[in-house]
Parts: structure tokens; sequence; C-alpha cells
């Protein structure tokens, strides 16, 4: 019985050293795994457009780790702080600590794994509201694996860094004389100096102007279904004044794509005119006010003036012109009109939001200012109607040409702004005034006399049949993050969250401080990975717009589809080839 008892004894012993040979190589902080747990769980539930299991086991990854570093704070300031005062109560024994270490593991894993599961069916529930294939709950439990590795990697970084502001800690407390119990503090303050200094100077010009070089490198291809147009109606040809290879690669797309005269008179069955594309890329003049200058130029050269449409589009990015938005109103007014756009940055629009969002507001307001200034010195009765059109962060570049709704209305016959960032001035100030008892995903402001907000053809109707000129249209998805996203969103439930959800807006949306602010700049880089209608995919609906502000005589629904019919399958053959 002795003996048996000793080996039982040994046996444990044994045991115990092994798992605790196992903790240390696994060094887990198990109030941070807890917590880790928690963020794990809120990072997969529903947000605004839906994730495949690759994109959702990054998100969840650093979300893990972030909540594993959060738990890590707390355990500490818990020795630091309480632990002290609980001297009083004796140390469970070794055994009860293993007990509970083990059922966190195994909580945490079941947990996981549940959470897993609902979130599959959750992700069906939204690609159902958009009408898009949904994913297996085999397929999406691979979201899991993928967390970890990433969590496991993020962790690994900041124990690395940990051990650099350790080491800065000895090396202050050796040479500085900085006094031992300060010294971490000290350390941790110099790695933050240095990095704020390093990502605000070096870092930073550093990334945008390789950024810059990378991208410029695309601008100056030129595809092999751009070629160079020969008719004067469009910038790039032999007459224009801006040259061909100076318009970058959207421009010299733009200007070699869209409808001509004949497939107009095709679709419209009545006679139409060749459009006019004006188009000023980077490399076309030498800053912002040359750009316009030349722009202006181009249109007059191209007899711009004289047609019964001119439309100035703030591109976004590269310098991207959305070709169904240019191509509807060509079609809709027979060819009789005139687009100009330039190009401010190389950048793609998340980036150029980062970077360059002050130049696509002075882009916006130098172009817009330059084509007024012309178009208001004709005569009244020799004006053509002139439009504002900007789509994502080209509408808040259109936008800050003007103060405010009385000078936009003094200066336009209307404005289409498209996706607009949460952060356009002029949204903002229509969406916080509007009526009492409307949606923010749906306002209505001042019984939508003038301003009117859209997520589908429909809604261009409401509230009601009076709509004075000129009007002013802002398409707007529920679910589209670029509207959304805002810093507002770490701490403060936004209406659209806490009102009715829009159409395509799982019900299941739930507002947590910070996790929906990280969910909503998760879905930026997914935007338009969804079926148009949803999301910042606005396909066909910017037809419907122009119509709204814009119809000519004899518009009619009959030629709407007709041309609608057109500018998709433009889009679609547009997307294969570019």
């Amino acid at each position: 019985m002795l003996e048996t008892a000793s080996t039982l004894t040994k046996l444990r012993t044994r045991g115990v050293a092994a798992v605790h040979r196992a903790e240390e190589i696994i060094d887990l902080n198990y109030v941070g795994l807890v917590v880790a747990t928690v963020f794990f769980a809120l990072s997969v539930t529903p947000s605004l457009v839906p994730r495949d299991w690759m994109f959702q086991g990054l998100i969840s990854g650093i979300n893990a780790a972030i909540g594993y570093g959060v738990g890590c704070v707390l355990e500490w300031l818990f020795r630091l702080w309480v632990r002290p005062r609980l001297t009083k109560i004796p140390a469970p024994p070794t055994w009860v600590r293993y007990g509970v270490k083990s059922a966190v593991l195994l909580t945490a894993a079941v947990i996981a794994g549940y959470m897993l599961v609902q979130s599959a069916r959750w992700q069906r529930e939204i690609t159902a509201l958009m009408g898009m294939e949904g994913t297996t709950t085999p397929a999406y439990l691979r979201t899991g694996l993928l967390s970890v590795a990433v969590g496991v990697l993020v962790v690994a970084v900041y124990r690395t860094v940990r051990e650099l502001i350790l080491f800065l800690a000895r090396q202050l407390y050796r040479w500085v004389k900085v006094p031992r119990e300060l010294a971490p503090a000290a350390g941790f303050l110099v790695l933050v100096l240095l990095a704020v200094t390093l990502f605000n100077g070096v870092a930073t010009r550093a990334f945008f102007a390789v950024a810059n070089s990378a991208f410029s490198v695309r601008n100056d291809h030129t595809s092999e279904f751009a070629v160079q147009p020969q008719l004067p109606e469009k910038s790039g040809s032999p007459m224009s004044l801006a040259k061909w290879d100076t318009l970058g690669f959207e421009g010299r797309w733009f200007v070699s794509h869209g409808p001509n005269a004949a497939r107009i008179t095709e679709v419209t069955g009545s006679p139409a005119k060749e459009p006019i594309r004006a188009y000023v890329g980077l490399e076309s003049a030498e800053d912002g006010e040359t750009q316009a200058e030349l722009a202006v130029a181009e249109l007059e050269r191209a007899g711009a003036f004289d047609r019964q449409v001119i439309v100035v589009m703030t591109t976004t990015g590269t310098g991207w012109v959305n070709s169904m938005a240019a191509g509807a109103i060509e079609y809709m007014y027979g060819g009789d009109t005139a687009i100009v756009a330039t190009q401010y940055s190389y950048l793609p629009s998340v980036l150029s939001f980062l970077a360059d969002k002050s130049k696509a507001a002075a882009a916006g307001r130098e172009v817009f200012d330059a084509v007024y200034q012309h178009w208001s010195a004709r005569p009244e009765d020799q004006r053509p109607k002139l439009f504002v059109y900007g789509e994502s962060l080209g509408s808040q570049g259109s936008e800050a040409a003007f103060d405010g709704l009385a000078d936009l209305r003094e200066k336009v016959d209307g404005a289409l702004w498209v996706g607009p960032p949460n952060s356009n001035r002029l949204w903002q100030q229509f969406v916080a005034r509007r009526d009492p008892g409307s949606r923010e995903v749906e306002p209505v402001y001042a019984d939508g006399l003038v301003v009117r907000f859209a997520a589908d053809a429909a809604d261009l109707a409401r509230p009601g049949p009076e709509w004075r000129n000129p009007r002013i249209v802002y398409l707007q998805h529920p679910s589209d993050p670029i509207v959304w996203w805002s810093a507002d969103l770490i701490f403060s439930q936004p209406d659209w969250l806490s009102e009715p959800r829009g159409a395509d807006v799982s019900g299941r949306m739930q507002w947590a401080p910070f996790v929906t602010f990280w969910q909503v700049t998760a879905d930026l880089t997914n935007a338009q990975g969804v079926t148009d209608g949803h999301g910042h995919r606005y396909g066909s609906l910017v037809l419907d717009g122009w119509a709204a502000i814009a119809a000519p005589p004899g518009w009619n629904p009959e030629l709407a589809e007709r041309i609608r019919h057109e500018i998709e399958l433009s889009e679609a053959y547009e997307r294969q080839i570019k």
C-alpha cells in the first residue's frame, strides 16, 4: 500500500512537473486567453458586408491578439493592486490551479468553435440579403486555424517589442543612471518617441514615396485595349492640348472608351453627337491650377460650352472615372454632352484618403471654379446645363467646391454624389439636420424639397412629388462601409445601428465599443466584394440618379431600360478586359 501510494505520488509529481514545463513552453496568460476568446467571439459577429473564411481569419486573429494583450494588462493590474491585499486568502492547491487552467483552455476552444458555427450561419444570412452564394460551415471552420496562426504571430511581435523595451531599460539604467524602477517606463517612452518620430517623419514620407513610385509605374502603363482617340472631341487625340502620353492609365482608358455617336443613335433610336470627354492627367500640367486651366482650354477647344450639358466629374484615387456614370448621361442626352475630369494622385482611393484627401478637395474646387468662371461669363440663354458628379473620395472633392447648400444651388443645375464618405462636410450637415422620424440610413432633409438620399430607384420618389430644381442626390447603401465608417464608432453607437436596420444589413449586427469600429474598418477593404446594389457597388443606379436630377425632354421608362441594359453590358465587358 505504501509503495503504491509512493508510486502514485511520484507519478503525480512528474505529471505536475510535465504540465509545468509545457506551460513554460507555451507561456500562456490565462486571463489574456479569456479576453482573447471574448474578442474573437465578437469579431465573428455580423458586420456590413460578407466575409470569406480567409479574410475573417485574418481579422479574428488580429482581434484575438488585441484581446490577449488587454487581458495581460488586466492580469498585471490585478497582481499590482489587488493581489497584495488578499494575503489572508490562502493560495489554492497546485492541482486546482491546473484544473482551472485546463478548464479555461477547453472552454475557450468550445466557445470559439460554437461562434464559428454561428458565424457561418450569419454569413449565409448576409449573403442571402445581397443575393450572393453563402459559405458552408465546414469551410468556414478553417477560420479558427488561421486565426490561431495570426494571433500567435501578433503576440510574438508584441513579445519582441517587449524584449526591446527591457533592453532599452537596461541600457538606460546602465549608461544614463535612470533608477531601476523607472527604467522600463523610460524605455517604453523612448521606443514610443522613436516610433512616432519615425512614423510621422521618415517612415511616412518613405512609405508614400514608395507607394507613389510604385503606382506611378502603373500610371505610365497603357492597356492594350486603350487606343489613342482620333476624334477632336476627345483629350489625347492629335488635336488635343492634353497629350495622350500625359493622361495616365485611367485617363487614357476614359478617353478611349465610352459610347460614340453611332452607338448612341443605335441604342436610343435618335440622331446623336459625338460626346466630348476632356481629361487632364497629373503629367499634363505642372500643378492643380494649371491643370484646371488646361481642362477649361480643352473644353473650349472641343466646343463643350455649346453642348446641352457639361458635367464636372471629380475622380477617385488614381484618376478613375465611373464609366457607367459617364456613359449614362451621354446616352440620355444623345451625346450632346461634355464631361471633364482631372487626375490628382497616383494612389488608389484608400491611400489617397490617407495621403491626398486635401488634394481631392483642392482638385474638385479648382476645376469646378475654372469651369464655372468660364460658364457664368456666357449669356444665360447660351449656357449649357452644369452638373457635378463625384463617387466615394471624388464626392468629397466635389463637395469642397461649395460653401453650403445655397452656394451649391446657385451655381449648378444638379449634383449627383455616390457612396459619400462619412467625413463629407455637406453630407454630414444634411444627415445631422434630417427631419425628425427619418432614419440615418434613409434620411429626409427639409421634406426632400431639394436634397434626397437613395439606396434604390424607388427612394428617389420619396418623400413626395414636390422636388425643386436644382436637385441634389446622394446614392448610399445601408451596407456601404465607406458611408458609415467613422472614428465616432469607437465610443458611441450610431443612429444607423440603433434605428431599424437598412434592407441589406443583418438585424443581428450590434454595436459594441471598439469592436464595431474595427469591424467596419475591416469592411472598408471588402466594400466592393459584393453584388451591385450593395456595399460600395452602385451599378446602374447612377442612371436613375441622373434621371432624377437631369431627365431630358422625352425621357421614358422604355428608353431608360435600353440605356440601362447597354451600360451594364459595357461595364461587364470593361471588367473583363481592363
